[in-house]
């Protein structure tokens, strides 16, 4: 196994994502000094900054010259630098083990295992995910779990906006969601509340990627999504085809939730039943919560069939859809519960936006990776030493469960009660490379085999230990636990020591992505191989040039030659190759894996369909494909060039500035809305109505947006409370200059069509997100501020004088024939009819 020897340094990229993500930082700028290690903003732009590392030579004012590590000199603020306290990888591994082994219930146990975790943490065998790398020992606010999957919402308004409150606060502390749709009516199924029809699931969920959107640009870390619905969904083809329309769904990973009954009705080429509960039976908000097996079959109740397809008609759309833009992808979620050894209390709803990690209600990742290429010696795996690492990294994470807080109660109870950890790896191709093994070869899957076979068996032996010395997860139960899939595969040794001792955790292993971990510290990701020896990276750190060390230092030891044939790439490798290395691995991973499989731009529809049904054939529990060129922006690519769609390039965009921009006043991040507030009300016409929308200021920068369109209780009156909220949100949140946040909402939101629109040329009104991105505009530019009435106090009352732009809204408006929401059944059909507004669904008149 390789000598532990502790860089002085990091360097290049790797340095900026240690230093950036996972160090610790001093965030009171008045105590920068001269010589003092800094990551300065060198280039601000929403969606693609630059970061680089440099030190602090001179101070003058809140002004700092920095020489970067490239040499050169950038003058900044320093309120736009970030200073770290940990510099070197060491301090991050001292404050880790430490941490970790706190939960320890004796001085004696704290001191052996902070000496075993700093052993195992050192030279990067092991490495923790993003969340406990950054929080552990750093804050007590801070979550230690990477990823959350909520529970499906309920079938009402009040349920969508639960979901959306908890989805907003998991992802504002930097955790990603995963939420299954399936829960939510389809599609223009009757609302009995509101005399009306619903607007489906689909629209829901764009909802929950908008917001993830807001989240993304407002703050530090990016909102992560995945959006699941199952395949006896009404809505299902609507879900699969939704990202054919652009700005629907943007901001969020789609997945199918595919059924053992649904592939066998493809293969058989039988129809296949679109369904969903009857609501009108008694009871039906507190019975229903998503889970089809549950209502139908435990409870016996009734389904409405809302339409009968053809099951390799629905399969067909889902590969076209994959072939086209690399989604949705699928999870086989039956075969996934019938292996889950949490099968008998805790079905599996969805998967984490990566897909690596299925989860019940209100679970959650907890994650690390064994760096494999630490365990290669003498031509063979260092079997003994890896034994060691998977034994020690179990214990650290089942730590970790009781180190992290919980923001939530609901997930303090349910991680307590099953203690989920995903134990998973990285550096599998350099580890292959080393042995001279060619990943996807016959010869690969059986070393896969026997690998992954072996860190599984000490995992569970570890967990059983661990159980008997402080106790089993509460909801074990010892026979059930054995008839899981996943546990028939084990010998009688591991089987016999879980019935005899019980299990710490219910479940141990996870192969996760760990793109930025396994970046940082210079190995291959998961259990990718490299996707090329030579290559570029986008990220928020800006677009940095990577070259694949092993490769590199093979090339300088053998001048002239070429690298041999196992050396591969992702590119290089069939699609098939793919599947079936993530099918050899699956096979002794209890959660899942993400895993793509790449192909070529010419691989066909066809190709795609064998691909689909040999993961399901082999027992992978999901699949996702990506198609070289078949979306528009790559994070890793082989050139800098920006690819096209259609297969042009043009020049990328210089990658940084030559010196950092001039010092912006940054807005507040206000925590509380304080007790009074101005602002301007705007009435504007929409397609669906007149619409009231309140823009209130703190320090002369919107800071709150109210939008009022319809009648209480109307799926449109929530969507628009809801567009307000997450307005509001937006504003309010992150570090963006005054005023650019506001116009950074207004260009995401204009433009967004619905199914009508008012108005003619520049005050053309295509939906309620435009409406509110022209009153944003008009408040920003202060063509209101003589006239426009003060909005805190009355923030539903059209404004009693408006501003000449705005007057010419409503001027244009009046002539047309545009319907307004009716007061009575809330449907956009009040239409002026005989000197009167009387709607054409209800018959309501205002003059009767």
């Amino acid at each position: 196994m390789s000598v532990s020897v502790e860089p002085a340094r990091l360097e290049g990229l790797s340095e900026k994502i240690f230093l950036d993500r996972y160090a610790m930082k001093d965030l009171d700028y008045k105590n920068t000094k001269v010589g003092d290690t800094v990551l300065a903003l060198t280039k601000d732009d929403a969606r693609f900054p630059q970061k680089e590392v440099g030190e602090v030579i001179a101070l003058e004012g809140n002004k700092a010259s920095i020489l970067l590590r490239s040499g050169e000199t950038v003058e900044a603020p320093i309120e736009r630098t970030t200073r770290p306290i940990e510099t070197t990888p060491s301090a991050m591994w001292d404050r880790l083990a430490q941490a970790i082994a706190s939960v320890e219930k004796t001085p004696e146990k704290q001191a052996e295992w902070t000496d075993k975790f700093r052993t195992l943490l050192d030279d990067w065998k092991l490495v923790p995910g993003g969340r406990i790398a950054a929080g552990a020992g750093a804050s007590d606010e801070l979550t230690l779990f990477n990823c959350y999957v909520i529970p499906s919402p309920k079938d009402s308004r009040g349920g969508i906006m639960d979901t959306l409150s908890q989805m907003t606060e998991i992802m504002s502390r930097g955790g990603g969601v995963g939420i299954n749709l399936s829960s939510l009516r389809p599609r223009r199924s009757l609302v009995r509340g509101v005399n009306g029809s619903s607007s489906g699931s689909v629209s829901w969920g764009g909802l929950f990627s908008y917001t993830t959107g807001l989240i993304e640009q407002g703050g530090s870390r990016r909102g992560a999504l995945m959006l699941m619905i199952n395949d006896w969904h009404p809505d299902l083809m609507e879900f699969i085809t939704v990202k054919q329309t652009m700005g629907l769904v943007t901001n969020a990973n789609l997945s199918v939730c595919i059924s053992n009954s649904f592939m066998k009705a493809v293969k058989e080429d039988l129809e296949w039943e679109l369904v969903f509960p009857d609501s009108s039976v008694e009871n039906y908000d507190e019975l229903w919560d998503g889970n089809m097996k549950k209502w139908r079959e435990e409870l016996g109740l009734p389904v409405i069939t809302y339409k009968t397809v053809r099951a390799r008609e629905v399969w067909q759309t889902i590969i076209e859809s994959a072939w086209k833009s690399a989604e949705p992808g699928v999870v086989f979620l039956e075969h996934y519960n019938d292996m889950s050894n949490s099968w008998y209390f805790n079905p599996i709803i969805c998967t984490n936006p990566c897909g690596e990690q299925g989860l019940p209600a209100w679970g959650v990742c907890n994650l690390s990776a064994l760096n494999l290429s630490k365990f290669s010696k003498d031509g063979d795996v260092a079997w003994d030493e890896l034994a060691t690492a998977v034994r020690h990294s179990v214990r650290f994470l089942d730590n970790v469960i009781d180190a992290t807080p919980y923001h939530f109660e609901e997930n303090e109870k349910n991680q307590q009660g099953e203690r989920r950890v995903g134990l998973g790896s990285m550096g599998l191709a350099e580890l292959m490379i080393d042995l001279k093994i060619r990943y996807g070869s016959p010869e690969s899957l059986e070393f896969l085999d026997k690998l992954y076979h072996f860190i599984a068996r000490e995992a569970y032996l570890a967990s059983a230990e661990i159980a008997a010395e402080k106790g089993s997860f509460p909801q074990f139960d010892r026979d059930k636990f054995l008839m899981s899939g996943f546990m028939k595969q084990f010998d009688d040794e591991v089987r016999h020591s879980i019935y005899e001792k019980g299990i710490r955790n219910v479940t141990l292993l996870t192969q996760a992505p760990t793109g930025s971990t396994g970046t940082m510290v210079g190995t291959s990701t998961g259990i990718e191989p490299f996707y090329a020896f030579e290559y570029f990276r986008q990220s928020r750190l800006g677009m940095d040039k990577q070259y694949v060390p092993i490769a590199k230092a093979w090339l300088e030891e053998h001048p002239g030659e070429e690298l041999p044939e196992y050396f591969v790439t992702s590119m290089s490798l069939s699609a098939e190759d793919h599947v079936r290395v993530q099918a050899a691995i699956q096979r002794w991973i209890d959660s899942s894996i993400s895993k793509t499989a790449n192909a070529p731009h010419d691989f066909t529809v066809e190709d795609t369909m064998n691909l689909y049904n040999l993961a399901f054939d082999l027992g992978c529990k999901g699949v996702t494909i990506y198609r070289d060129g078949s979306r528009d922006v790559q994070v890793l690519s082989v050139s800098d060039d920006k690819e096209k769609a259609n297969g042009k390039a043009e020049k990328a965009e210089p990658q940084a500035d030559k010196q950092v921009p001039p010092a912006v006043k940054v807005a507040k991040n206000y925590n509380k809305r304080p007790m009074k507030l101005s602002g301007a009300t705007y009435k504007m016409k929409t397609p669906l109505g007149k619409a009231y929308i309140t823009v209130n200021d703190v320090d002369k920068a919107p800071f709150e947006v109210i939008v009022n369109v319809g009648k209480a209780g109307s799926d449109v009156f929530a969507m628009s409370e809801a567009l307000g909220r997450v307005s509001t949100l937006f504003l309010r949140f992150g570090e963006l200059p005054d005023g650019n946040k506001a116009r950074l909402l207004i260009k995401h939101l204009k433009g967004i069509g619905g199914s009508g629109a008012v108005g003619f040329g520049a005050n053309r009104v295509e939906s309620i997100p435009d409406a509110v991105a022209k009153a944003l505009e008009m408040h920003l530019d202060g063509e209101d501020e003589s006239q426009s009435v003060a909005a805190a106090a009355h923030p539903t009352a059209p404004a009693l004088s408006e501003s000449h732009h705005a007057s010419d809204y409503e001027d244009e408006y009046t002539s047309l024939d545009s319907p307004d929401l009716c007061p009575s059944c809330g449907s956009a059909t009040l239409m002026p009819a005989e000197g009167c507004k009387t709607c054409t669904s209800c018959g309501y008149s205002k003059c009767s």
